[in-house]
């Protein structure tokens, strides 16, 4: 296991999430299942946050542009 200095972490981390609905496409998969393995991407940046004590999470999930999109794929992007 790789040992590093946790003083050498930023403070804040920002992450834009862009392209779930692509990358389905690209599988060959439903655009949902996109937005799905995003969600168990962001469940994953969170606890590793967490576990590496980092303060400050920032995730840009979802732009203005993404109300347009059809209103069955704007409430299935909502997992809770």
């Amino acid at each position: 296991m790789h040992r590093f200095d946790k003083s050498s972490l930023p403070h804040h981390l920002a992450v834009i999430m862009d392209g779930n609905g692509r990358w389905a496409k690209q599988q060959m998969l439903k655009r949902i299942v996109g937005h799905q393995k995003g969600v168990e991407t962001v469940r994953l940046i969170v606890e590793e946050c967490s576990k590496l004590e980092i303060a400050y999470l920032t995730l840009f999930a979802f732009s203005a542009e993404n109300w347009l999109r059809p209103k069955t794929e704007v409430k299935a992007s909502w997992p809770c």
